[in-house]
């Protein structure tokens, strides 16, 4: 429950409300991370959130992006480059790739679900002779606010990659519409598939009902849920979603564990 402080080595801005920090350890440091897992950050004086993990520093610290939709997210989204704040972490289950070794890969990521889908596209990029085809598919409200831009460009030379946006500028080339849009235009065998999916919960359930329904089994379907987490360790129950607690059970668990839990909408 003790923070362990961290300095923001470095600030960057990926769109008007969202900020990349990469932190370092300052003494002592959280254990390594796997994909999929998050962290609670402390902004001094303001509060605790969960973040996800987007990826590794180099100082054995750990890299999040943060977009600032509340008190505690906006004073992160604010602190200066060399500014000291508390990590506890990392919590929460992971995507394990090794489940899809040998099978093709769908990863489709909604908005700020890039984020800690990161890693497991970054691992797709570095290994993708031990996968069959690897398509990822996300979508964002504007050209404007989609995040790791040249990311996707670079991850673009390396499989297949599309983009759609709700709402396009008119410099805007590309599909047009919800995400479940692009599941038709990517190429890959349903029974040899396992997909991992990040974004809003209706995006989540839409994406995993269309998977679902091209013949992906639901038990290949690994989602990212984050319900109303506070503590992290499962003490505070802020987080139950039926029989489960997301911040220990999840965040990644399969189509087939909470098809039925996510009918029930998010308060």
């Amino acid at each position: 429950m003790i923070p362990v402080p961290y300095r923001v080595r470095s600030r960057r801005p990926d769109r008007a409300d969202t900020v990349t920090l990469t932190l370092e350890p300052v003494e002592g440091r959280c254990p390594p991370f796997l994909p999929g897992q998050f962290t609670m950050l402390y902004a001094p004086g303001v509060g605790e959130i969960p973040i996800s993990i987007s990826g590794h520093a180099r100082s054995g610290g750990y890299v999040q992006t943060v977009r600032a939709v509340g008190a505690v997210s906006r004073a992160l989204c604010r602190t200066p480059r060399g500014a000291v704040i508390g990590v506890r972490g990392p919590f929460g289950t992971h995507f394990d790739l090794s489940r899809a070794a040998g099978l093709d890969v769908v990863v489709a990521a909604g908005g700020l679900g890039l984020a800690p889908l990161r890693p497991v596209i970054r691992e797709l990029a570095a290994h993708g002779a031990r996968f069959g085809r690897i398509s990822l598919i996300t979508g964002t409200r504007t050209p404007a606010t989609l995040i790791y831009p040249r990311e996707l460009a670079r991850w673009g030379r390396d499989f297949d990659v599309q983009v759609t946006v709700d709402h396009p500028d008119r410099a805007w080339k590309g599909p047009v519409g919800l995400i479940t849009k692009l599941i038709g235009r990517v190429v890959f065998e349903p029974s040899r598939t396992y997909a991992f999916v990040c974004g809003p919960e209706v995006m989540m359930r839409a994406t995993a009902q269309d998977l679902l329904r091209r013949g992906v089994p639901a038990g290949r379907i690994a989602l990212s849920l984050e319900r109303n987490m506070k503590c992290g360790i499962g003490r505070c129950g802020h987080c139950q979603l039926g029989p489960l607690f997301t911040c220990l059970d999840g965040p990644v668990l399969t189509y087939d564990q909470v098809a039925d839990l996510l009918e029930v909408r998010q308060l």
